[in-house]
């Protein structure tokens, strides 16, 4: 399926009709004032919020992940495309989970963390919302699924680990970069089946250019993070 100007006309105005389209645009504006914020008020101690919020985040990732995981067990293949009543609701509450998951910059913002606020974690929160929005409303297919479900997996052992280092801060937890490793593989994983989606299943090619942009920023933080040589240490999303 080639990108033709149509096609693309058509995926932004689907874009632009979202219900999570604007608040897609208010959570980048407040990104853009959060220096100002951070001139003006002094940082919030925020740990019992953190603690509810990331404990949440994964206890709502199992709820997801168990639910794709059954339907794709009655399901034909891995490919099966076609609207299934079904999914909707587990489509509807990865939705949820991607529009709660903003809290993330919130509270970020909040506590003074700017430097966290790095173009990855912009990027990862702000897509995830539109595309998770666009499975919901427009592709709740066995196919899409696999991506969410995979995606609720990773988010069960991420948020589980930032609510431990949020329960026990003294604590230290020897995940941090395996978690990264976690996030790389998903998006090779998920590439390769949106390629044999593309070749085989009539499958959308955004999917592999998606895949790509995401690889290719969690590898560069990796890099950055645990191979350069260090003058500073990035946060990861």
């Amino acid at each position: 399926m080639a990108i033709t100007a149509e096609k693309i006309h058509t995926f932004l105005a689907t874009v632009l009709t979202l219900q999570s389209f604007p608040i897609f645009c208010v959570y980048l504006v407040l990104i853009a004032l959060s220096p100002v914020w951070q001139r003006v008020t002094n940082p919030l101690k925020l740990r019992p919020f953190l603690i509810v919020h990331n404990f949440a985040c994964s206890s709502i990732s199992v709820y997801c992940l168990g639910g794709f995981m059954y339907l794709l067990s009655q399901s034909q293949s891995t490919f099966e495309k076609g609207s299934s009543e079904s999914f909707q609701p587990y489509f509807h509450m990865y939705y949820i989970t991607k529009l709660i998951e903003l809290l993330d910059t919130i509270f970020m913002i909040l506590r003074h963390k700017q430097r966290q606020i790095s173009f990855l974690h912009v990027y990862h929160h702000s897509s995830m919302l539109l595309l998770s929005d666009i499975a919901y409303h427009v592709y709740p297919w066995p196919a899409i699924s696999v991506y969410l479900a995979v995606n609720s997996f990773v988010h069960i052992v991420l948020y589980l680990y930032y609510g431990l280092t949020a329960l026990f801060p003294e604590k230290s937890f020897p995940w941090k970069q395996h978690l990264t490793e976690l996030q790389i593989l998903q998006f090779m994983v998920l590439f390769v089946h949106a390629t044999v989606g593309y070749l085989y299943h009539g499958f959308c090619i955004y999917g592999i250019f998606y895949g790509i942009t995401m690889t290719s920023l969690f590898m560069n933080f990796y890099y950055r993070a645990y191979l350069a040589p260090r003058k500073g240490k990035p946060h990861s999303s």
